[in-house]
C-alpha cells in the first residue's frame, strides 16, 4: 500500500532556503504516521529536466515554487483543470515514472479568502505578474470578482499572465498598471511582490482597500501586512495560503485527508522562532 512505503517528496525552486514548507509536510507525515521524508532542493530552471529524469520509484511528489511553475509543463505527461487554465504547476506526482501536474495555488487561495472573509469581490488589485498572480487571478474570478488591475514592475513580464487569465472563462477583466500607480479604492488588494518592493508610497495607497492578501509569509510580516494589521483591517496572510495549499498537496500524494490542525501548528512555531532568531 502507498501510505506503508517509504515514499521521498520535496519541494524544489531558487532560492529556497525560506521554504516553510518542509515544515508543514513532515508535521503532515508525523501525524499521518508515515515514514516519509520532504526537503527542500535549490534546482534553477536550467537544471529541472535533468532532476525530473534522474527521480528513481521511490519518488512520490514535488512541490514547485518559483521559478519553476511553468517551466516543467512541458514534462508532464498531464494536467488537472488548474494547472491547465492557469498554465502553471505547483504540484507534481509519480505514478510509476508518469509525472502529472496540479495547481493547488487556486483552490488553496479560495480556500484562505474563504476562511477569513465572505465575498463576493467585484474589483481587485493584483501586484506583480507571475505565476502566482496568475493564479490568483483566476481564483479571484471563481470568487465572482469582474475586474482586476494588474501593477507591474514590467509589463512585457506580464504579458503570459494577461494571455492566460483573458483564455479563462471566469478571469475578471484586466487593466495593466505600474507598480508606481496608487492601489486605491477597491474590494481586496493581493501582493505577490517581495516585502523589499513594496514601498511606502505603496503601501500607504492601499489604505482604502478594506482586505488584504499577503502572499509572502517570510519576511513576516511584510510593510503591507503590518499596516493592515495596525489599521485592523481583514488580512489574510501567507501562510494562510500556503497551508490550504500543501494540505491539497499532502491529500494528493497520500491520498489521505490532510491533517490541517498539526500543519497549521507547525508552520506558526516555526515562524514564531524564526522570527525570534
Amino acid at each position: 500500500m502507498l501510505t506503508s512505503e517509504i515514499r521521498n517528496c520535496a519541494v524544489l525552486g531558487s532560492p529556497i532556503e525560506h521554504s516553510l514548507s518542509p515544515v508543514l509536510h513532515r508535521a503532515a507525515y508525523a501525524e499521518l504516521g508515515l515514514p516519509w521524508s520532504y526537503r527542500a532542493i535549490d534546482v534553477e530552471e536550467r537544471e529541472l529536466e535533468r532532476f525530473l529524469h534522474r527521480l528513481d520509484p521511490s519518488w512520490r511528489g514535488l512541490s514547485l515554487t518559483m521559478p519553476l511553475k511553468r517551466t516543467v509543463l512541458p514534462f508532464l505527461a498531464d494536467l488537472d483543470p488548474w494547472a491547465t487554465v492557469s498554465g502553471a504547476a505547483n504540484t507534481v506526482l509519480l505514478d510509476d515514472g508518469v509525472l502529472s501536474g496540479y495547481n493547488t495555488d487556486i483552490p488553496g487561495a479560495i480556500a484562505a479568502l474563504s476562511e477569513r472573509v465572505r465575498g463576493p469581490f467585484t474589483s481587485a488589485v493584483v501586484l506583480g505578474g507571475g505565476a502566482t498572480a496568475t493564479s490568483m487571478l483566476i481564483a479571484l474570478g471563481h470568487l465572482g470578482c469582474e475586474y482586476a488591475r494588474l501593477l507591474v514592475r514590467d509589463p512585457a513580464r506580464a504579458a503570459e499572465t494577461l494571455e492566460t487569465v483573458a483564455r479563462s472563462e471566469r478571469g475578471p477583466v484586466i487593466e495593466l498598471g505600474s507598480l508606481g500607480d496608487p492601489v486605491g479604492a477597491v474590494d481586496l488588494v493581493i501582493s505577490t511582490i517581495p516585502a523589499q518592493a513594496q514601498t511606502p508610497e505603496l503601501v500607504t495607497s492601499a489604505d482604502p482597500c478594506p482586505v488584504v492578501f499577503e502572499v509572502v509569509y517570510d519576511p513576516w510580516p511584510t510593510p503591507l501586512a503590518a499596516a493592515a494589521l495596525v489599521s485592523g483591517r481583514v488580512l489574510v496572510g501567507g501562510l494562510d495560503l500556503l497551508i490550504n495549499q500543501a494540505a491539497l498537496q499532502v491529500e494528493l500524494m497520500t491520498r489521505l485527508p490532510a491533517p490541517v490542525a498539526a500543519m497549521r501548528a507547525a508552520g506558526e512555531g516555526a515562524l514564531a522562532a524564526r522570527a525570534r532568531s
